[in-house]
């Protein structure tokens, strides 16, 4: 309950400018829920915390999201500034900007771990939702991704599959031991009839069977 992660939210940040509306913010430290009526915004002057995380994801109208924007937010102290383009083709269409000592610097790769956060960051293409193309997501420091939740349910539906399918094989296994140990059972028992047959014509041809 002490982070919060906005989505197109207004982030006031003076008295007498205009909010900033990013696509996505994530601020860590401050309380989930803000009163009864939530968040209708983010207020800096009442939170007194910087949003450690914003998103912009270009649309078909340029924003001047690496330019003015970028300044705005290194101004504004953001730790992550995250710029993601579908249709940029040339240029990496993710980038990943860390402020550092006061200026924003390009991270590498794909996924980019952000471990003052605890999560990474990338893209890549996979079906959500019904629809194929490329998607932004979380990812483990490692580099695993974070299952989205359809994903998520059809993992443990396929889980459930699997440990009844185990549940069924061991059951089978249970029975099939139980049927070795009766015809053993079965044989013994023959074989002490047969014993005792025997024993019996001895003893009727007078011969101790003990001796």
């Amino acid at each position: 309950m002490d982070w919060f992660f906005g989505i197109d939210m207004g982030i006031y940040h003076h008295p007498d400018k205009p909010a900033i509306v990013p696509d996505a913010f994530l601020s860590l430290g401050v309380e989930r829920f803000y009163d009864e009526e939530l968040r209708p915004s983010y207020v800096l002057w009442d939170e007194n915390v910087v949003p450690i995380f914003v998103l912009e994801v270009v649309s078909q109208t340029y924003r001047k999201e690496y330019s003015d924007k970028l300044a705005e937010y290194q101004a504004l102290g953001v730790l992550y500034y995250v710029i993601y383009s579908s249709r940029r083709r040339r240029k990496p269409r993710l980038e990943v900007h860390k402020l550092v000592n006061g200026k924003y610097e390009l991270q590498s790769g794909n996924p980019v771990w952000l471990p003052e956060i605890g999560l990474g960051i990338g893209c890549e293409k996979s079906n959500y939702s019904g629809v194929i193309r490329e998607w932004l997501y979380w990812y483990e420091e490692e580099g695993k991704r974070y299952l989205t939740p359809e994903e998520q349910v059809k993992k443990e539906v396929q889980e459930a599959q699997q440990a009844q399918q185990q549940a069924r094989f061991a059951q089978l296994q249970v029975q099939q031991f139980q049927q070795e140990i009766q015809l053993v059972q079965q044989r013994a028992q023959q074989e002490a009839q047969r014993a005792e047959k025997l024993a019996q014509r001895l003893r009727e041809l007078g011969i101790d069977p003990e001796s």
